[in-house]
């Protein structure tokens, strides 16, 4: 998966690594040509922002009604997920 990332991104100027889409760029330092650090932190980058999942949810076309059922099942984990982390913090579980 990351080669196909590679292929959207650029090096720029040995240091940068550059989306040439986008107008907010995402920029990674590379430190004693140390490329194996940089891409990792590029991967992070990329899976805090949602990249690879965007990306999977992409791969193939999605109906309407999928996409539905699929957000409100995702509204159903969070509410549960904060309603857990809500009842951890007041010491009940």
């Amino acid at each position: 998966m990351i080669k196909e990332l590679a292929k959207d991104f650029i090096l720029y100027s040995g240091k940068t690594l550059l989306n040439q889409y986008n107008e907010n760029f995402m920029q990674v330092s590379v430190r004693d040509n140390n490329v194996d650090q940089a891409l990792r932190v590029l991967k992070k980058k990329l899976q805090g922002e949602g990249v690879f999942r965007e990306m999977k949810l992409k791969q193939h076309f999605e109906k309407p009604s999928e996409k539905k059922v699929r957000r409100q099942a995702e509204a159903i984990r969070r509410a549960r997920k904060i309603a857990r982390k809500k009842l951890e913090r007041d010491g009940t579980l």
